[in-house]
Order: C-alpha cells, then structure tokens, then sequence
C-alpha cells in the first residue's frame, strides 16, 4: 500500500548549500533500496518535505527524520493512502525557492515567505505540486 506523507521541520542549526547537498545525496543513495521517493523545500531554516512509498517504508524513514538532532519542530502536515505517487520522478527532488517567483508562494500563505507550520497540509501540498509544475525542482533520481 502506498502512502504518501508531509511534514515541516525547523533546521537545529544553520544548514549551508553544502549541507543540503549532502541530505539530498543520502536520499539518492539510501531512498530506491526503500522505494521511497518524494521531494524537498527548504528555505530560511525550513524543511517541507513530501515522502511517498510503502507505509512502513515512508513511517520509518519519517521517525528517523523526527528523531534526528538536525531537526526540531517534527510537524506532520499530511499522511494518507494513495493510489499512485505524486513525486515518482525523484528519490529525492529538491525545490530551489530561489528560482521561484515569490507570487508562487503569496498564492498560498500571507507572505512570500515559505511558512508551512501556518499552512494546512492540503496547502502545502498543492504549493509542491505548483512548485513541481514550475520546473522549479532539481532532479535527483
């Protein structure tokens, strides 16, 4: 059965380009042994993260993220069953909102800044799914 989960986390500490990179580079490597697949924001401190697979795999991966030192303020958005993946083109795609036209975002939260603990779940999803239309995420499978 396959699930799809969303969830928002603060960085514990800053997080440089470097960093990032190294997150996104353990997704690639470690997500296809566990068929999990999914897509990465983060901005200003903050992760938005959709992860989509197995249930048990995608509930696993979730409690090590929430677990893990580097984050504080684990928020589960979403999770539900699917029919079919969302983020089946990426292990792990990561969206740049640097590329992003700000509007994007102010269509949906009060500023044009990425905020997804004020946001519902639902929202947050569709703002990835606009993001992902865009071509605003870089490959990573």
């Amino acid at each position: 059965m396959l699930v799809r989960l969303l969830y928002a986390s603060r960085a514990h500490e800053s997080v440089d380009a470097e960093q990032l990179a190294g997150i996104l580079r353990q997704c690639k490597e470690n997500n296809p042994k566990r068929g999990v697949t999914g897509v990465l924001c983060f901005s200003g401190g903050i992760f938005l993260q959709a992860l989509e697979g197995g249930r048990t795999a995608v509930n696993q991966l979730y409690h090590r993220i929430a677990s893990d030192c580097r984050h504080r303020d684990v928020t589960l958005l979403s999770y539900e069953e699917t029919r079919e993946r969302r983020f089946a083109s990426w292990w792990m795609g990561q969206v740049s909102l640097a590329r992003v036209n700000s509007s994007l975002v102010l269509k949906y939260s009060e500023s044009t800044e990425l905020d997804p603990f004020s946001l519902p779940g639902g929202v947050c999803l569709s703002l990835l799914e606009d993001l992902v239309l865009t071509a605003s995420v870089g490959t990573q499978a």
